[in-house]
């Protein structure tokens, strides 16, 4: 019997291009529904000739999701609203190109380290390590031209216990961007029934390497390019957040959120009080997250009025980066639509920004013979 992968790779060749994978999915496991499937297309061919592949997912109640090889990025996810009428809730594209070219990280997977580090630079062992400063003298999301979100990843659909899935699997070698180590990444995207959307991180490495991944999907429940994001209630599971200063970089200070804009420990609409936040022009922070015994911890809840859509985000992580799109502007988008300021917002969950030089924040060092994991679930429901 031929492999997953081998199959994928001979229908590609072929031309067919297409899987659908109910009825093994129903031998796999019972607990999940024949009618979840994987669809494998093309999409498209990178500038340097690399064959680009879509994933489309779906469960049994009308949820889909598409992903690409491409950055293993969420191009789009269609979720029913309260009555069952569907729509994209993720902002992005409709080719590869606008990917390749002009993606301010829409749905992309973010490595090596997400978020920023001070001065481009951090030091293990005793060894200095000066990584890309591709935000002034800082460093932000991984990097330049390696970087987890510009790197065709392989992927290949499977099936487990809970859903349908997606497996991308990546190698980033050793001084990419200036990190250490050959790190080898699996990231899982995984549909369920449930109407959860989980995203699975593993890595492993060779040489001692600091980690940080997550997801930058913006989200507007409303649809993508309906609007801006304003009128959304949020609730995030914090009492606390790390102040940042110039360039956004942590202080290393933990202040709480009380009595400030960013207190959304009750749910409040994103508009409310966005105004005071002058220096930033939105949300861009990072909160503290309360945490349990639980491995996975709900971090926020996202209710949209006019559609009943809910959105609850549930994960192992410390913190979590809400961001509001504050610098967009005149982003063509998916079907032609534009997006604009406050047309999406981010909940990256991860761990904190600059951790290599904040000794008191949690550790994001990975040593060989150890894995990295992590996991985050977005679940979708109606009222």
């Amino acid at each position: 019997m031929f492999s997953k992968r081998f199959c994928i790779y001979v229908l590609a060749a072929a031309g067919v291009i297409s899987v659908c994978c109910g009825a093994e999915s129903a031998q796999v496991s019972g607990k999940t529904s024949n009618k979840a499937r994987v669809r494998v297309e093309s999409f498209g061919q990178t500038p340097d000739g690399q064959e680009v592949f879509l994933y489309e997912m779906a469960n049994a109640n009308g949820i889909r999701a598409r992903v690409i090889d491409y950055g293993a990025i969420l191009v789009s996810l269609e979720v029913p609203d309260r009555k069952g009428k569907p729509a994209d809730i993720t902002l992005g594209f409709d080719d590869l190109e606008s990917y390749v070219k002009r993606n301010p990280l829409f749905g992309a997977v973010v490595g090596r380290y997400a978020n920023r580090i001070a001065n481009a630079r951090f030091t293990l062992d005793g060894v200095e390590y000066k990584l890309t400063a591709n935000a002034g003298k800082n460093h932000i999301h991984g990097g330049d031209k390696k970087r987890f979100d510009k790197v065709v990843w392989k992927g290949l659909p499977l099936h487990d216990k809970e859903g349908v899935c997606v497996e991308f699997t990546h190698r980033s070698k050793d001084g990419e961007e200036g990190f250490p180590g050959n790190l080898d990444c699996i990231v899982t995207y995984t549909l369920t029934d449930k109407n959860e959307l989980k995203i699975s991180y593993k890595a492993t490495t060779d040489k001692p390497t600091i980690i940080n991944l997550t997801n930058h999907s913006y989200f507007n429940l409303s649809g993508a390019g309906s609007g801006d994001v304003l009128a959304h209630e949020v609730m995030i599971n914090a009492d606390k957040y790390t102040p940042a200063g110039e360039g956004l970089i942590p202080t290393g200070e933990i202040r709480s959120v009380k009595k400030t804009p960013l207190d959304f420990t009750e749910p409040r609409m994103i508009g409310s009080r966005i105004e005071k936040l002058v220096e930033t022009r939105g949300y861009d922070h990072n909160y503290v997250l309360n945490k349990s015994s639980s491995p996975l911890d709900l971090a926020a809840r996202v209710y949209e009025p006019e559609s009943g859509r809910i959105m609850e985000v549930y994960t192992t992580e410390p913190g979590v980066q809400f961001y509001t799109a504050n610098g967009m502007r005149d982003v063509k988008g998916k079907g032609g639509k534009v997006y604009q300021r406050y047309y999406g917002f981010c909940l990256e969950t991860q761990h904190f920004p600059d951790s290599p030089n904040k000794s008191n924040f949690p550790s994001v060092v990975l040593r060989p013979g150890k894995e990295y994991r992590t996991e985050t679930i977005f679940k979708f429901s109606t009222k």
